[in-house]
């Protein structure tokens, strides 16, 4: 009896657990994005920094987002190194691994952009059919691709880390721009060659375009 209780109350668990089970339904906040905007006046949106390892993302990323702070504006920065502390600390650099990895990057920006925060990811991201995945979640005018160019003999030049190096010697395997493919955006919103611009220009050129866009408000003349 006991055993059969078991059973049955694990199988009701798994059921609501299911990802496809129709009893799970979108629960709709009692405040909106349009809200939220009005509010914090500037819209939400997905800044997603994609380039080589050692092109500047992470960089670049938290450079925009301190500009960001000052105007006052609600961001987060979502790095690749923290995201693999936590969240995606189970994952490998496979295909697959990655592609997982990014799935999971887009989901839960999509959850930033509901709560109304500008989030700024910054992931290699190499494959162009993730990244258009990630785009596919948000509404049009959301996801703002910036394709951090700088060029592969630029980031071994930098390999902060020694990771090249490593590749190189095949010390580390599945490594993007080495031993796996990187796929350039082919329309990004931006492009930005941080292997030759400096820091200050590239986050400028960030803003601008937020600015253009309409997801932050021109302040630049306001005094």
């Amino acid at each position: 009896m006991i055993r059969n209780n078991l059973s049955t109350m694990n199988d009701s668990m798994a059921g609501d657990n299911a990802p496809n089970d129709s009893n799970i339904v979108w629960h709709q906040s009692s405040v909106n994005r349009n809200a939220i905007a009005h509010k914090r006046g500037h819209r939400s949106a997905i800044l997603w920094f994609t380039g080589l390892s050692g092109s500047g993302k992470s960089t670049l990323a938290n450079a925009v987002n301190f500009s960001l702070f000052e105007l006052g504006i609600s961001t987060y920065v979502l790095d690749g190194d923290n995201i693999r502390h936590g969240l995606c600390k189970d994952l490998g650099f496979s295909d697959t691994d990655r592609t997982e990895n990014i799935r999971r990057i887009g989901e839960l920006s999509k959850l930033f952009v509901d709560a109304g925060v500008i989030v700024l990811t910054a992931f290699v991201s190499p494959f162009r059919v993730d990244r258009n995945k990630a785009r596919d979640l948000v509404d049009k005018g959301d996801f703002i691709e910036i394709h951090c160019a700088a060029d592969l003999r630029t980031c071994e030049k930098r390999d902060t880390k020694g990771l090249y190096a490593k590749a190189r010697l095949g010390k580390i395997k599945d490594f993007t721009g080495i031993s796996s493919p990187y796929e350039e955006p082919e329309a990004p919103e931006l492009k930005i060659d941080t292997g030759i611009m400096n820091l200050e220009d590239c986050v400028k050129v960030v803003i601008c375009k937020l600015v253009d866009l309409k997801i932050i408000p021109d302040i630049r003349n306001s005094n």
